[in-house]
Formats: structure tokens, C-alpha cells, sequence
């Protein structure tokens, strides 16, 4: 009952930034009913038919109209390399007027209107920053003001660091296409996904500390990254996301090198859901569990799964509404059958003397973490000023109730046998409880929630690699995007990596990945307080309301936690995860050489804020030297 009063809440909240009030689905206009039955059957069965044939029709129709409207708002589309002023001359004078729509997708820059002027130097005075200000529409199409806001209520529009490169310019508008309810539902396959895999904690320390621990490490750990994203995430509302924070406090080297580590673990978590899918499905199917069928279904799986990518974010949007609907359904029966079998005593059950902290630790932080994974999608979320904390704040609710409940009803209804509590020990209590029907909807419950973390995960790393070609740390072929706006490339990277890590075990993968990502949140963490002593004047349109001492002190608990889970880890994985901090440390100079030798393009996106990243933007018609 209470997820269901939490759902409809979100969707209240989502009515105040505009959802489509019609739905996902086109309006049908009213048709004659026939009065026979079996016509009438008939009639609704045609109807059902095409309402599910056209859902990929409409989710497409739907982004290929975003990507118009922006195409026809700005002065280039989509493009690979960024011209200079002079080269949008000559371009301009060699092509004549074409129509900017023919160029989506294309290298070259088809000019349909002449760049807006650029904006007033800052010796100009106050007076003339203003008007220059006035004249700029603020994200996502919203208009400028030109007044400074007050602290604590800074405007939306996205003006950089003051004093950078490019301080004052504002992005022009993107094709935004994500709303609050399905951005609310990637966080959380990004974060959770359900309360898969939490099964171990209580195996691992019993009822009474894996409760205090999905009670106090929210606290510790997911409140202040989840924060600290809703400040940054604001701050800097563009693809690269953590990298550009990083970059614009200790520089583009130490930016690239969260972005290697950040995405490398990211990737690495992806490897394990086409994986636990197919552990799921191979009680009903053996063949899965090893051997060349179960090769073709990861390779099959993860092929499905990179398509829905492909095709774009309000496909992902509302197929993470639709799985997560549909993986929690059976926890809310389960609890609700519990309810004459709980026992609370059975929740206080604990022996401190046999607790395997690091499993505990890996379990409660591996479940708990990616907060800040939603950030690389900030150029694509409709007014991420009100809209991304405000998600941050719903999902942050919705993730501790989803590992409490089943926690609860698990631990209090049925007795503790901590060496039956392992991966898919749910399903064990759901057959437990409501028999072999409800066991069979955990299954499949499991195996979706799967798919669905995978699709979000992906998201966020394939944005990433865009965000950070846009910043020039990555060649420029990475910023393509395909006909639907997606990330060609990074897709295909990120689904290749996914390929070649699924082999790995799942407990080295968890480890692996938990080392990787404690390296990167120290980095996001230094740059969050170095941001707030350097750059207090800096706009930041969702501000944690504590001053530069109370954050710090925010953070004491979670890099305690971090150097516990480092410490904890084996000789194996640290050197492997070490290793793979040493590649990143020796790739950006080898990127650096090769872009100074020309051998590919790089080049920075004109309309992002300047973080002294020493780029100039390409010309269309510069000759690239191989």
C-alpha cells in the first residue's frame, strides 16, 4: 500500500513539470462498439493488436520530433566536429541556404540561420553582461532574466564557472526528452534495481545488522552522493557529467581519469546481468547453464538489450517504468501473504562473532551506490534544475522501502537458516509462502529487473563517453549520434566491454567494480569541497544547504566507509583494479600525443561553458590527417 501511495505521489509530482496528459499513447477517437459478442471480442482483440504494434512506432515518431524541434531552435544540429567563426563563413558561402533538417547525422554543418552573436566581453561592464544575458533562452527553452538570483535561488540557466573560458554562455537547447516518473525509474535500476542480491547480507551478519545496514549506510553514503549529484548535476547539466566536475576542479587530466574509472566500472557491472538473467531461467531451462546455448543467449541478450539503447532514452524511460512496475508486484504480494506468519523477534537475531564483513560491506555498498551514474544523462532531462533533485529525492526514498520491505517480510516470516541466504533465496521464500506460483513470478520478476539495470547502466555509460568527446578528452567520432540522438559509439563500446567481462565470476566482478568506484567517489569528493572554496559564486541551482565545514563533516562517514571497503578487499582484486587505474594514468598522454600528431579529430562542443580545456573547435572542412 505504501508503494502504491508513493507511485501515485511521483506522478503528482510529475504533473507540475508538464507530462503528456494523454499518456504514452496517442488519443483514439471514439469508435462504433458492435452489438454481437463475438464481433465485439473480436473488435477489442484488432484494437489490442495495434495498440501493441505501434508502440515502437510511436516511441520513435515521438523522438524523431524532438530531434526536429531542436534541429529547427538551433543553429547546428547533431555534428561530429564544431566549426570555428570564420569557418562558418566560408561554409555558409559555399552552400548557400540549405535546410539544417538534411544534415542530422552528417560530419559536415549545414547552416539554416546565422549564429547567434557572441557574447559581450566582461570588460564591457555589468550593464552590457546583462543585456547580453537577456537576449540568451535559458535551458530547455526557458528565457533569461538578465537579474542575479538570490543566493540559495540561482537561475537554471547554465552559464559555467565565472571566470573560465566561455563564462556566460549558454548551452543552446537539447532535445531533452527525459521527464521526472521515467527518470526517477533509471535511478533506480541505476542504483538498486530491486532487492536482488541483497540476500547475502543477511548471510553474511544476520537479520539485525543487514536491517541496521540498509537503515544506516543510506545515511551515511546514498543521502550525501545522491546530494552532492543534485549539486554538481545542476551546477554542470551537460553528458559528461562526474568527468566535467573533476576537470573543473584538479584539471582535464584527473577529469579524464574518472571518466576511464567511472566508466570501466560501470562497464564491469553491466557484465553481470545478462548473467544472473540467464541464472535465473536456467532452473526452467538447463541447457542455459553452460556451453554454447548459453553463449549465443548472452550474446543474443546483450545484442536485445543494446537495441533498446539504440532507439533511445523514452524507450529506456518507459521500459524502466514498465520492469519496475513489474519486479516489485511480487514483493508487495509476498509481504501482504507474510503478514499473520512475521515474527519481529526473529529480526533481532544476530552473533557478531560470526559476521563476514567483507561480504557484508561489498553487499550493503554494491546495492547502495551509482548515485551519481544519473548525471551523465543531465543534458537529455527536461528543466535538470527542479527535475533531477527532486528525482534524486523520490528515488532515494523508493530504493530504502524497496530493500526494507522484502528485508522485513523475508527475515520475520520465515526461521533463520543464514547458509540458505544467497543470490535467489527469494524465490525460495516466495514458494515458502505462497506457494510455487509465487516463486515462478520471483523468477521472472529477477530475471527483468536484470534487463532492466542493464539498459540504465548502459545509458550511463554510453552518454559518458559522449559528454566527455564533447569536453575534446575523447576523439570526436565518439560524440555521433544515430537518427534516434543516441550515442552510436559509446553504445557499441560499452556493449563490446559488457561481451569481454562476462566471463568473470560474479563475486570478483562485485569486488573489482566496489574497488574502481571508491577510487572515483574520492575524486568527486574533493572536487565537490574544492568547488565550493573556489567557486562560491559559481551557479548552482539546487544547493545542499549545509555551508563548506558541514559538508566536509558529510563526508567524513563516507570516506570512512570507502577506506573500509578498499582495506577489506583481496591482494587479487586490488591488483587487478590497480592495474587498471595504471592503464587510465598511461591513455590520456597517449590520447594527447595522438591528438597532436592529428591522427584523429578532437574537438569541443562551441556551446558548453569553457573549463580552460585547451581545444579549439574543428572546422567542418578541415582535412583530417591519418
Amino acid at each position: 500500500m505504501f508503494i502504491v501511495f508513493f507511485i501515485a505521489r511521483i506522478r503528482r509530482s510529475s504533473e507540475d513539470n508538464g507530462p503528456n496528459k494523454s499518456g504514452p499513447f496517442p488519443q483514439k477517437r471514439n469508435e462504433t462498439r458492435s452489438s454481437h459478442p463475438l464481433l465485439h471480442a473480436a473488435f477489442h482483440y484488432y484494437r489490442s493488436l495495434r495498440l501493441i504494434w505501434g508502440l515502437g512506432g510511436y516511441f520513435t515518431q515521438s523522438l524523431r520530433q524532438a530531434l526536429r524541434c531542436a534541429v529547427s531552435t538551433r543553429s547546428t544540429p547533431h555534428r561530429l566536429a564544431l566549426p570555428t567563426s570564420s569557418a562558418l563563413e566560408r561554409s555558409r558561402g559555399r552552400r548557400g541556404n540549405r535546410e539544417s533538417m538534411g544534415s542530422v547525422g552528417r560530419p559536415e554543418v549545414e547552416l539554416s540561420s546565422p549564429p547567434p552573436p557572441p557574447p559581450p566581453p566582461a570588460a564591457a561592464g555589468a550593464g552590457s553582461a546583462d543585456a547580453g544575458q537577456e537576449q540568451k533562452p535559458a535551458q530547455n527553452g526557458g528565457p533569461a532574466t538578465g537579474a542575479a538570483p538570490a543566493m540559495g535561488e540561482e537561475g537554471t540557466e547554465y552559464r559555467g564557472l565565472p571566470g573560465g573560458a566561455g563564462a556566460g554562455a549558454a548551452p543552446a537547447p537539447s532535445p531533452a526528452s527525459l521527464s521526472i516518473v521515467p527518470l526517477i525509474f533509471i535511478i533506480f535500476y541505476e542504483v538498486s534495481g530491486g532487492p536482488f542480491g541483497i540476500e547475502d547480507s543477511v548471510g553474511a551478519a544476520g537479520p539485525l545488522l543487514a536491517i541496521a545496514g540498509f537503515l544506516a549506510l543510506p545515511v551515511i553514503w546514498s543521502v550525501p552522493e545522491a546530494l552532492i549529484t543534485a549539486e554538481l548535476g545542476t551546477m554542470f547539466p551537460e553528458n559528461s557529467g562526474y568527468v566535467v566536475w573533476v576537470a573543473s576542479a584538479l584539471g582535464p587530466y584527473w577529469g579524464f581519469q574518472q571518466g576511464w574509472m567511472k566508466w570501466l566500472s560501470g562497464v564491469i557491472d553491466n557484465a553481470l546481468y545478462p548473467v544472473l538473467f540467464l541464472d535465473y531461467l536456467k532452473s526452467g531451462v538447463p541447457a542455459l547453464g553452460g556451453g554454447a546455448p548459453r553463449t549465443g543467449a548472452v550474446l543474443g541478450l546483450t545484442a536485445l538489450l543494446t537495441l533498446l539503447n539504440y532507439r533511445g532514452l523514452t524507450v529506456v524511460g518507459w521500459a524502466a517504468i514498465s520492469l519496475g512496475v513489474f519486479s516489485l508486484l511480487p514483493f508487495l504480494v509476498m509481504g501482504f501473504i507474510s503478514i499473520p506468519k512475521l515474527r519481529p523477534a526473529r529480526w533481532l537475531e544476530v552473533d557478531l562473532h560470526n559476521v563476514d564483513w567483507n561480504l557484508y560491506l561489498n553487499t550493503l555498498f554494491w546495492n547502495l551506490n551509482y548515485w551519481d551514474s544519473i548525471s551523465t544523462l543531465s543534458g537529455e532531462i527536461r528543466n535538470p534544475a527542479k527535475t533531477l533533485p527532486k528525482a534524486l529525492f523520490y528515488a532515494v526514498i523508493f530504493v530504502v522501502v524497496g530493500y526494507l520491505y522484502p528485508l522485513l517480510t523475508g527475515t520475520g516470516a520465515v526461521p533463520l537458516d543464514r547458509e540458505q541466504w544467497t543470490d535467489g533465496y527469494f524465490a525460495d521464500i516466495a514458494k515458502l509462502l505462497g506457494g510455487a506460483w509465487l516463486m515462478w513470478w520471483m523468477q521472472a520478476a529477477a530475471a527483468m529487473s536484470n534487463m532492466g539495470m542493464f539498459v540504465a547502466e548502459m545509458s550511463s555509460d554510453s552518454y559518458q563517453l559522449l559528454g566527455m568527446a564533447e569536453r575534446g578528452m575523447l576523439p570526436a567520432f565518439f560524440a555521433t549520434r544515430s537518427r534516434y540522438g543516441t550515442p552510436l559509439v559509446g553504445i557499441l563500446f560499452s556493449a563490446s566491454g559488457v561481451l569481454l567481462l562476462s566471463t568473470m565470476s560474479f563475486q570478483e566482478i562485485v569486488a573489482a567494480e566496489n574497488f574502481l568506484y571508491c577510487f572515483g567517489m574520492l575524486l568527486e569528493f574533493l572536487s565537490f569541497v574544492l568547488l565550493r572554496v573556489r567557486r562560491p559564486d559559481a551557479p548552482r541551482p539546487y544547493r545542499v544547504p549545509l555551508g563548506t565545514a558541514g559538508c566536509v563533516a558529510m563526508l567524513v562517514p563516507a570516506t570512512a566507509l570507502i577506506v573500509a571497503v578498499l582495506a577489506l578487499s583481496t591482494l587479487k582484486v586490488a591488483l587487478v583494479s590497480l592495474g587498471a587505474v595504471a592503464v587510465g594514468l598511461v591513455l590520456q598522454p597517449v590520447l594527447k600525443f595522438v591528438e597532436k600528431k592529428r591522427w584523429l579529430r578532437f574537438s569541443v562542443n562551441s556551446d558548453l561553458p569553457g573549463i580552460d580545456v585547451n581545444h579549439q573547435p574543428a572546422a567542418p572542412d578541415e582535412p583530417l590527417i591519418v
